[in-house]
């Protein structure tokens, strides 16, 4: 591998607010060998991208404890940068907290080290109150001693991030507050601050756990035990133990280990944790049953084929992460906003602090009290969390319902959507053809029937299985030198006979004779008609059938009503097109090649139609899916589906087009709710606080409360209601 070209991935426990990650990645970039740094708080992750030398892994994490952070893990082992598509520079800044120790997970929140510094600076101030009432004399003295003592540990992580480049942090804007209070004689407000700052430590702390959540729930969907198959007996081990080829027992009511097959039994297995659908699936001999779903009645033998790591819910949880450290547009417009709110509110505290006494006259005590004030709402803390945070919620809530979204730029996309694109078979239908006609021209049927099996055998495409599926058990002749023609059909030999198997108009440059008529009345029932051809002879039709998906025209209609329109691209004939399209009341073009499906979705967006979209199966749509503003794959979450769309719906519904249009606009709504609120909040604040209106506590409150409020309000989103289907 390239120097430049590898990664590594740390988790971090203690990022609590967004602008932590400022801190983080100043510190990292002053170590040798360090290139890019991509935190991401929500998803608890740091990604280091080496740059020359590699940096040592032992260094990084040092220099993130150092911090305060605890490092629960790190990768040492290189990864391919880009190997998952994401590579982001724009990261928060200028707030930072009391970090957790990993040993306080699962404890109250009294015996946290975070709860004991709400505990120790609320007995300071309470017992400078005290000394305040009773002995008036020596109250000054009592804040000064209480508001220094709880200021310590902040002082120290003020320190702590001065020296490794970030300067200003809520801590250094803290203790310059608190100092600059004592200086003027305000002591007991300055202990009131450096108290409720604790406090909003802590409420921060619970809001950020609480929007973890999320991930750590799709995790308890997969069992931790199985029950192993072993010759005649079953022996409970760890699923994390399975490997591909091992035989387990599922019985009723428990959960897939990993994913597998069934080879024993049948049952109906509940998939909505892994798909959102809620209606059980049945479940025979040879059908593919996922991690985390539920048996039902029936008990199953089930054979696996992935490991724990990559299985459904593993894959599920590492998309959503990832999807998390990919930052929105509107997170990195925030982002660029708050580097320039900062040091422009810190300049304005400096105006007001000397301005009024030195042109005006003014008070010092009181301009600087005002100033001192006003450094407190120079943290953009509130407004920086406001997009992540929702942003995770809402990939969140997608993931729970089946609807994998890769990135919160994706996720934003999806809700400004004006025109998507379907594609036919698989998406609109069901994919499941039947042949529903076989006319014999030069040969039986039968025999038409028997040669167009052969040439088929092995083929997965879903005209091929329907075929296939006509065809029954009957005994297939070997075909050789099998050679599919892109958008025309295949050739072969069959017992020593050159044939051809494809569209009509393919085969009538192969067979003259052949009358178009022919084919017309049977297209015009919405039936596929694949021609086979024996030299310049056509041996007859064999006509089949997709019927479209039980809720395709609930699910465009829902599209229309939010002002979306739909439109159909197939590389079925005209007729078919029309017979499927009309009904569902969208327009359909017809006849299409991989390249004419991109070429017109570009042309779509380009004429007016706003941002389109585009959803297919994920593999042979490949150009179009990346050519449009949004690529959508229908198709059991499978790895290339998601690899080559931005988002992926592992129910196969169409409606779960229109779900994600939802889920996309509600985070959309709740993320300028969020920039509202903590705009707001400072723009109320920052002039009430020059005009002398409101103090030093009051700017801590509005500072906490903000980013509590925000953070909360995202986390609505994680109950979010999809529209019901039927």
């Amino acid at each position: 591998m390239d120097k430049g070209l590898a990664r590594h991935r740390l988790k971090v426990d203690g990022m609590d607010c967004a602008s932590c990650a400022i801190k983080i990645e100043t510190a990292l970039k002053r170590l040798p060998g360090v290139g890019d740094v991509n935190v991401s708080v929500t998803g608890g992750t740091v990604i280091v991208t080496e740059d020359g030398i590699p940096p040592s892994l032992p260094d990084m994490q040092a220099a993130i404890r150092r911090l305060g952070f605890q490092v629960i893990e790190g990768d040492a082992g290189h990864q391919a940068h880009g190997d998952h598509g994401h590579d982001h520079h724009d990261h928060d800044h200028g707030h930072d907290h009391a970090h957790d120790d990993p040993a306080d997970a699962g404890k109250a929140w009294w015996r946290t080290a975070k709860g004991r510094l709400v505990i120790g600076a609320g007995i300071l101030l309470l017992a400078a109150m005290l000394v305040d009432h009773f002995a008036p004399t020596y109250g000054s003295y009592a804040f000064g001693a209480a508001t220094i003592l709880a200021l310590i540990p902040v002082a120290r992580r003020a320190y702590a991030a001065a020296t490794s480049g970030s300067i200003f942090t809520i801590e250094m804007l803290m203790t310059i507050a608190a100092l600059g209070a004592l200086a003027i004689d305000a002591g007991e407000e300055a202990a009131v601050v450096v108290f409720l700052f604790a406090v909003g430590e802590v409420l921060e702390g619970f809001a950020a756990a609480k929007a973890r959540q999320s991930i750590s729930a799709l995790a308890e969907l997969s069992p931790k035990t199985a029950l192993r198959i072993e010759g005649d007996t079953t022996r409970e081990v760890p699923a994390a133990a399975l490997r591909p080829g091992d035989l387990v027992l599922v019985r009723p009511g428990d959960r897939m280990p990993s994913d597998g097959a069934v080879i024993e039994g049948m049952s109906d297995v509940d998939e909505s944790p892994v798909n959102g659908e809620s209606v059980p699936r049945a479940k025979a001999p040879g059908d593919p049953v996922f991690a985390g779903s539920i048996n039902g009645g029936g008990v199953l033998r089930v054979a696996i084929d992935r490991d724990a790591s990559d299985n459904t819910i593993a894959r599920i949880i590492r998309l959503v992460e990832e999807a998390q450290e990919a930052r929105a547009p509107v997170a990195r417009f925030i982002d660029r906003f708050a580097r320039v709110y900062m040091p422009v509110v810190v300049g304005i505290a400096l105006i007001v602090a000397v301005l009024p006494p030195l042109a005006l006259g003014g008070d010092w005590g009181t301009w600087v009290y005002r100033a001192l004030a006003l450094l407190l709402i120079a943290c953009p803390c509130a407004l920086v969390i406001s997009t992540p945070a929702a942003i995770a919620a809402g990939l969140s809530a997608g993931a729970r319902r089946g609807l994998l979204i890769k990135g919160g730029g994706a996720l934003e996309a999806i809700g400004k959507l004006k025109t998507i694109a379907f594609d036919k078979t698989g998406t609109l239908t069901a994919g499941k053809p039947v042949v529903t006609d076989v006319i014999p021209l030069a040969a039986g049927a039968d025999e038409v029937l028997t040669l167009a099996a052969a040439l088929e055998a092995g083929s997965s495409h879903p005209l091929a299985l329907a075929i296939l599926t006509a065809a029954g058990a009957r005994d297939l002749p070997p075909a050789a030198d099998v050679t599919a023609l892109p958008g025309q059909g295949l050739t072969g030999t069959v017992a020593g006979r050159a044939l051809f198997l494809g569209q009509p108009r393919a085969a009538a440059s192969r067979t003259p004779a052949l009358d178009p008529a022919q084919t017309t009345a049977l297209e015009a029932a919405g039936k596929t008609v694949a021609v086979l051809v024996e030299g310049s002879v056509a041996l007859g039709f064999i006509a089949m059938r997709d019927e479209a998906r039980a809720d395709a025209r609930e699910g465009l209609d829902r599209l229309k009503a939010m002002g979306i329109s739909g439109v159909m691209l197939t590389g079925d004939n005209r007729r078919t097109a029309d017979a499927i399209a009309g009904p569902l009341g969208i327009a359909a073009h017809a006849e299409l090649m991989p390249e004419d499906k991109a070429r017109i979705v570009r042309e779509l967006g380009a004429n007016g139609s706003g941002p389109v979209g585009k959803v297919g199966d994920g593999i042979n749509d490949a150009p179009a899916l990346a050519a449009a503003s949004v690529g959508i794959a229908m198709g059991g979450g499978t790895d290339v589906a998601l690899e080559a769309a931005d988002a992926a719906l592992l129910h196969n519904r169409v409606g779960g087009v229109a779900d994600l249009v939802a889920l996309s606009r509600a985070t959309l709504r709740n993320v300028h709710v969020n920039v509202a609120i903590a705009l707001g909040a400072k723009a109320i604040f920052l002039v009430t606080t020059i005009l002398g209106l409101t103090g030093m506590w009051i700017a801590v409150m509005a500072d906490t409360g903000a980013t509590v409020v925000v953070t909360l309000n995202a986390l609505r989103l994680l109950r979010f209601r999809f529209p019901q289907s039927s």
